[in-house]
């Protein structure tokens, strides 16, 4: 137990100290001249499948540990490049319906993270969201995403949301809910029936960011999943083929490249939208 743990600290140490990566920052600096998304969220793909491609082929433990890793690096590099606000879609509630010993695998794993997750997000001054159906996670996981959530309130260099049991649609029809019972209370007090986008949107489990920029998705698919379908109407979905814990810097930097080359189509959509 000793090991594991000086060797997590080992890896938090390895990831901070990489903030000072002489050509990184170099590169940070030359994307900087054209524009930077407020927001990049990822579809974290292909973790069993990178499991399975190793050889001798890994247990799908370590490569969570991997893709957890990669996560940190993400969010270190939105942070360096100035993004300010990231997404993780890390646990859908699909997910519940795999075989039950895999799912008690994922929530233990996400349970031995969240101290290393804090350790890194204090040192960058980055507020933690776990954003989804709650609930449905076990009391002592959602007990210790609740006090990281209360510890980094405070924070504002960037934010990193993580959606836990979390769709799309849950995350629609629990705006839904949420608009009918205040309008339910405002319409005993001044007869407010109606339910504006305004007010839904306001309800979404994601309403802390604003609207996705990017979507990167690894593993090679062409699909949200049921991730943030309301918000994504006007995002740049990016495309990877590595799966998740294999993605790296020059995947982000493609990734950032392609925005820019569209973002000028992407204004345009908006103002036409507008007229």
């Amino acid at each position: 137990m000793e090991k594991e743990v000086m060797s997590s600290l080992t890896r938090v140490g390895n990831v901070l100290c990489g903030a000072s990566s002489f050509i990184r920052r170099c590169i940070f600096r030359v994307l900087r001249v054209g524009p930077i998304p407020d927001h990049i969220a990822f579809i974290m793909d292909g973790n069993r499948r990178h499991a399975k491609k190793q050889n001798p082929p890994s247990h799908a433990g370590a490569a969570h540990d991997a893709g957890f890793w990669a996560l940190m690096v993400m969010m270190l590099y939105c942070h360096e490049l100035g993004v300010k606000y990231a997404t993780a879609y890390a646990f859908s509630i699909d997910n519940f319906k795999r075989k039950p010993e895999e799912v008690q695998a994922l929530m233990d794993s996400m349970l031995q993270k969240i101290d290393l997750v804090k350790m890194v997000v204090e040192r960058l001054v980055v507020r933690v969201h776990f954003v989804g159906n709650l609930r449905l996670l076990s009391d002592e996981l959602r007990v210790l995403a609740m006090k990281l959530m209360k510890v980094t309130a405070g924070y504002s260099n960037s934010v990193l949301t993580i959606c836990v049991a979390y769709t799309s649609r849950d995350e629609i029809l629990h705006a839904i809910e949420e608009c009918c019972e205040e309008k339910h209370i405002r319409e005993i007090i001044d007869d407010d029936r109606m339910i504006k986008l305004t007010d839904l949107e306001k309800n979404m489990y994601t309403a802390v960011a604003p609207d996705p920029d990017i979507i990167i998705r690894t593993g090679g698919e062409r699909r949200l999943s049921n991730f943030l379908l309301w918000q994504s109407g006007g995002s740049h979905l990016c495309t990877v083929l590595a799966h998740w814990p294999q993605i790296g810097l020059w995947n982000f930097v493609l990734a950032i490249l392609n925005f820019q080359k569209h973002k000028p189509y992407f204004e345009m959509k908006k103002k036409e939208k507008q007229v």
